[in-house]
């Protein structure tokens, strides 16, 4: 990562000494390399941003922890940072799951495409409740997740604890039924 041990070594020393300016040392060398892994892990750039600065906050208070017979000060940081966004994905899974709505308890009128004709939409919205009751527990699930909660295939699996393979293939016929039965009424 960073070959320059001394620089790390006076950063240390700094923190040691309660220096703000060895806390500002260490933002400028690690504070982007935080926030990338933060995002790449999380994928919430406003939680990454976050997540810097506790980190940060973190350093400033536990920087006596840090032994450099042990490793440089990068690794060490880093595996916090690692360690704090690997906590926050999984508090989020929590959240998550106290967030998730079933598609029985949507709001009817926001599938509307036409919000001037009540028929059109009551009809859209039968077109729709009957085509999602065509599909499969599961299937429901992986559609919720993806189009209620913004979840990418990968992070439904994850979630969900079943293979991306599963998720993939759960999206893909719940699509092809979705469209099945939704331009099957079209004429009607």
């Amino acid at each position: 990562m960073y070959a320059d041990d001394s620089a790390d070594s006076q950063i240390i020393e700094r923190l040691h000494r309660r220096d703000p300016e060895g806390l500002a040392a260490a933002y400028d060398r690690y504070g982007r390399t935080a926030y990338a892994l933060f995002v790449r892990i999380i994928h919430d750039q406003t939680a990454a941003e976050d997540l810097v600065q506790e980190l940060f906050l973190r350093l400033w208070n536990r920087s006596r922890e840090f032994d450099s017979n042990k490793g440089a000060l990068g690794v060490w940081l880093l595996s916090i940072a690692r360690n704090m966004a690997i906590d926050y994905v999984r508090s989020a899974q929590s959240r998550f799951s106290s967030r998730l709505r079933s598609m029985d308890h949507v709001d009817a009128l926001c599938f509307s495409r036409n919000p001037t004709g009540r028929e059109s939409r009551i009809h859209d919205v039968r077109v729709i409740q009957e085509a999602f009751g065509t599909l499969s527990a599961d299937e429901k699930r992986v559609m919720e997740l993806a189009y209620f909660e913004g979840f990418s295939q990968s992070e439904i699996a994850e979630n969900i604890h079943e293979p991306l393979g599963t998720v993939k293939s759960r999206m893909r016929s719940a699509l092809a039924r979705l469209r099945s039965v939704i331009t099957g009424n079209k004429g009607q």
